[in-house]
């Protein structure tokens, strides 16, 4: 049997998920009384790409899984493992925190000037986000990444129902990502989504000669009890804030964005021009 390396999964830094799939395939191995030179042809991967799965710095391939699965016995642990994997694999390492607080908020507000929200896109809009930005991912990985931006839109109508709020520039929606086919479907989902009773949808005019938010986007979310966090993020980074002074800033510069940006009824309006004039 031919090993491949060639898998489309690069090496990635190491992350807990990664790290417990690797125990897990290690541990295994070890039971099977096999080294990874021996494990190599019965799974049909190289021995460096064992070696990096192992050491949690490669995400592993659904053939790999199948592959190591059947052949070390894993009595369905293995296949479990890389379920809890798979949830996590589109997701950036430095948003993961905030996603996690993110499923147990009852209060989520989010300013952005950069892009749509994750919660807002759509499936072409998230393509074309991902396929313009470099580094170029792999079929895969963009797959991944739009997978689970569209299932963590789930939120937007679980229930009991989360407070919503929502404030994007307007410039943000003009950029046309995508193109104008694109444009036009994104704009019509965030009508409808802004139609739901638990979502306030505002827009930022592009022309706003008073603007609180100059500093950059930012996000704010209430935990089932009733603590504020705070989160912000750059290029590949990103930080939870929980300091009382800086999450009070945040919603002095949030109260303000509020009052600044139309109204949601005239968003509305606005929105519905903007997709007249396409």
């Amino acid at each position: 049997m031919t090993s491949v390396d060639e898998s489309g999964d690069a090496e990635v830094e190491p992350d807990d998920d990664l790290r417990n799939f690797g125990e897990t395939i290690k541990a295994f191995r070890k039971r099977a009384g096999l080294t990874q030179e021996q494990l190599r042809p019965l799974v049909g991967y190289s021995v460096q790409y064992v070696a990096s799965v192992e050491q949690g710095r490669r995400h592993p391939s659904k053939k790999f899984v199948d592959k190591a699965e059947e052949v070390l016995d894993g009595f369905g642990v293995i296949h479990i493992a890389a379920k809890k994997l798979s949830r996590r694999r589109g997701l950036a390492k430095w948003f993961r925190r905030w996603a996690e607080l993110e499923e147990d908020a009852i209060a989520l507000n989010t300013y952005e000037c950069r892009s749509i929200p994750g919660l807002l896109q759509t499936e072409a809009y998230a393509r074309a986000q991902i396929r313009d930005v470099p580094p170029l991912a792999t079929v895969e990985e963009a797959e991944a990444r739009i997978a689970f931006r569209m299932a963590r839109q789930a939120l937007l109508l679980k229930t009991p129902y989360v407070a919503f709020s929502f404030i994007i520039e307007q410039v943000v929606i003009e950029r046309q990502t995508g193109g104008t086919e694109a444009t036009r479907e994104l704009i019509d989902h965030l009508l409808e989504v802004g139609k739901l009773p638990n979502v306030d949808l505002q827009i930022m005019p592009t022309i706003s000669p008073e603007h609180a938010g100059t500093d950059g986007p930012f996000r704010l979310l209430e935990t089932q009890e009733h603590e504020w966090l705070g989160y912000s993020e750059g290029q590949k980074t990103g930080q939870v804030i929980s300091d009382p002074k800086a999450v009070s800033d945040l919603h002095q510069r949030y109260a303000k964005l509020r009052i600044q940006a139309l109204n949601p009824a005239d968003s509305t309006g606005l929105l519905m021009r903007m997709r007249g004039s396409l």
